[in-house]
């Protein structure tokens, strides 16, 4: 059998849960994920995981959140005054906005704490911090 290795196009279906076994993420009921191993479109360990493995395996990983979304970085949170956000934006904890850097890149974040005077934001991938197991098959290697 053809093992997965760097430069393969490979399709896999998968279902990502956290240390508690809440599933975050799924690729059931949809088309399986594909991808170039070793091009950097998935994470490291996601990557570094479905290599060497067949079509039609089956196996069970777990990345550690430095080869995931990596640890919080408590740099990536940023008050901003409460009235440099438009009113019209109901403002509450979980709330996802974007914002864009000095160079104009679009960069996704959370409200994470609001006050009268405040509004907290963080920019940290959601799952940073976080270890990750998936639940791998491997469908199809081009």
């Amino acid at each position: 059998m053809t093992a997965a290795k760097s430069g393969d196009t490979v399709r896999i279906h998968y279902t990502g849960t956290l240390s508690d076994g809440s599933v975050f993420d799924s690729s059931e009921g949809r088309e399986p994920l594909e991808f170039t191993l070793g091009s950097g479109q998935v994470i490291p360990g996601f990557d570094s995981g479905v290599t060497g493995m067949s079509v039609g395996e089956k196996k069970t990983i777990e990345i550690p959140c430095e080869e995931a979304y990596g640890p919080v970085q408590e740099g990536a949170r940023q008050d901003v005054p409460r009235d440099q956000i438009p009113a019209e934006i109901p403002l509450e904890v979980g709330l996802q906005l974007q914002m864009q850097s000095p160079q104009g890149q679009v960069i996704p974040v959370t409200v994470v704490a609001v006050s009268d005077e405040a509004v907290t934001l963080d920019a940290n991938h959601a799952l940073a911090g976080k270890d990750l197991t998936f639940a791998l098959e491997l469908v199809s290697i081009a």
